[in-house]
């Protein structure tokens, strides 16, 4: 052929999430709809956008959602989203340029591949979730990866009405009486999605949390009115979800109402990481582009900024995380590069490292290795660190070839094991084993 493949001009991965082994089904259902009823759903889709625009009308430009300086929201707007609904080439295209079956179209029937040995998912498999951004076409990718067998592919994947910021794991479904296996999607819309993971090629999510209410139907606004940047699961209590927003507040959801429980208010900018204390499930940990990392108790609603124990950093505070297997530490970084060690009881960190050239895009604290830290950026390295009560020592950097490295997560069974997302137009994507570095094997070997 004369002409070659177009690349895309926008590809990266903006989130990931790994979801425990034995969780999912072995043989997701597959939705299926008739044409009469996918035409409902997209006439449904744009009545709830008709009625957003209505709402919003000449508000737009002074409400458009601020992505600039927060790494979570994109950062400096570099892939333009401002302009996301006018590219060129979107005739066709769905709500939002979401790309949906015309429901006119002949739709080959797959149903003898359903039988196919990959769609069977085992228990020794883990689901990876991936926010996917490709040009127009904005989806949650559902990947199947296992250690053993070497194999790393897409299950199935959801598309998304707006660019996901955070995903979070969750196995409560208030619609049933046993565990779920869903997950909750944050994104550029200040509505947060959840979806059954077991439910294949869903057009809808299962519930939603927020609305932007509606003037004429009498509905009043519900929850966030902006981006959300980050979810945290309370699996002590899990009916309980909260959310960070760049709209200034973190709330913790009833997912048994759908409704906030408690909207804690006590920020002065955009909330970028939300982490529950792993056993002290009533205390949650926030970082904010204010610069402040705060604890808050969430026992008393009524007395919950007064409660509230805080920390300066220089800069926005990117992430947070707590040290599981001694959890009265914790650490943060910053948009400037720089992580910093805490001990909950004193005033001053512990300790402060310069760790990257940009932002800390992920952070983690090993929970089975102990001194254990895993850091990324922007900067397009992965770096693997040494830590203690005094300070943080560098045992491996590497080039990891995905471009700007912008989301990490870990194996709950393998936490040496860790996915990351970054922004290459060929490669975005990869899962590492970090013992696979000799040194970093040798540094180890005699804690794990």
């Amino acid at each position: 052929m004369e002409e070659e493949d177009q690349e895309s001009t926008i590809n990266f991965i903006s989130c990931v999430c790994f979801v425990p082994q034995g969780v999912a089904k072995e043989n997701p259902t597959k939705a299926t709809l008739t044409q009469e009823e996918l035409a409902e759903v997209i006439r449904e889709m744009k009545q709830e956008k008709g009625t957003a625009d209505e709402e919003e009308g000449s508000d737009d430009d002074e409400e458009k959602m601020d992505v600039e300086g927060g790494n979570s929201a994109g950062g400096n707007d570099e892939y333009d989203f401002d302009n996301y609904d006018e590219d060129e080439g979107t005739a066709g295209l769905g709500i939002d340029g979401v790309v949906v079956a015309d429901p006119g179209e002949n739709v080959e029937d797959d149903e003898n591949d359903s039988e196919a040995e990959d769609d069977l998912i085992k228990r020794s498999d883990n689901l990876i979730l991936v926010g996917h951004v490709e040009d127009v076409c904005v989806n949650m990718e559902v990947y199947v990866w296992n250690r053993e067998e070497g194999s790393l592919y897409v299950h199935h994947d959801f598309l998304l009405p707006s660019y996901p910021l955070c995903i979070e794991w969750l196995n409560h479904d208030p619609s049933a009486r046993e565990a779920g296996n869903l997950c909750a999607i944050g994104t550029m819309d200040p509505i947060i999605t959840v979806w059954d993971l077991d439910i294949r090629d869903s057009l809808e999510p299962v519930y939603k949390l927020g609305s932007k209410g509606s003037k004429k139907k009498k509905i009043p606004k519900c929850g966030h009115r902006d981006a959300v940047l980050d979810l945290a699961w309370n699996s002590a209590f899990p009916h309980v979800l909260a959310s960070g927003s760049v709209d200034q507040t973190c709330i913790l959801w009833d997912l048994d109402t759908g409704t906030p429980n408690t909207t804690i208010e006590a920020f002065e900018e955009k909330v970028q990481a939300v982490k529950f204390h792993p056993t002290e499930p009533h205390q949650i940990l926030t970082g904010c582009c204010d610069g402040f990392v705060r604890l808050f108790d969430c026992r008393d609603p009524s007395s919950i900024a007064e409660s509230c124990k805080r920390w300066q950093l220089p800069g926005e505070v990117e992430k947070v995380v707590w040290n599981s297997q001694d959890p009265i530490y914790f650490a943060a970084s910053t948009n400037g590069g720089e992580i910093a060690f805490f001990d909950a009881r004193q005033e001053l960190p512990l300790w402060k490292k310069s760790a990257h050239t940009e932002e800390v895009s992920g952070l983690i604290l090993s929970p089975s290795i102990p001194g254990m830290m895993i850091s990324t950026s922007p900067d397009e390295s992965m770096k693997i660190w040494d830590y203690n009560l005094s300070g943080a020592r560098l045992i491996h950097e590497d080039a990891m070839g995905i471009g700007r490295i912008h989301s990490l997560s870990f194996s709950p069974e393998n936490p040496n094991i860790v996915a990351i997302g970054g922004d290459n137009k060929k490669r975005q994507f990869r899962v590492v084993d970090v013992l696979d570095y000799d040194h970093v094997k040798r540094a180890f070997e005699d804690r794990s």
